[in-house]
């Protein structure tokens, strides 16, 4: 996605059940090295946006009582790559 001149790399994450974290808490350091690795791969394949400031956001999807909580982490987490 992009948002003016960055790029946003999203990862969505749903949680059935709390008893196991929160989506948000599953986005694990080596999830984040396989979306940074994912994110590199792009911007080789694309490199008229290599040069754009990127970011990574986590959108959370939890089960709360009877509705569902989605929380959007901006700057979630900073790529280990590059």
């Amino acid at each position: 996605m992009e948002d003016g001149k960055t790029i946003v790399f999203v990862e969505v994450r749903y949680r059935k059940h709390s008893r196991y974290g929160s989506g948000a808490d599953s986005v694990t350091p080596q999830k984040q090295g396989k979306i940074s690795r994912t994110a590199a791969w792009y911007l080789a394949k694309n490199p008229q946006k290599a040069n754009q400031f990127c970011r990574f956001d986590v959108i959370s999807i939890d089960p709360q009582n009877q509705h569902q909580s989605i929380d959007w982490i901006q700057n979630a987490f900073y790529s280990t790559i590059g």
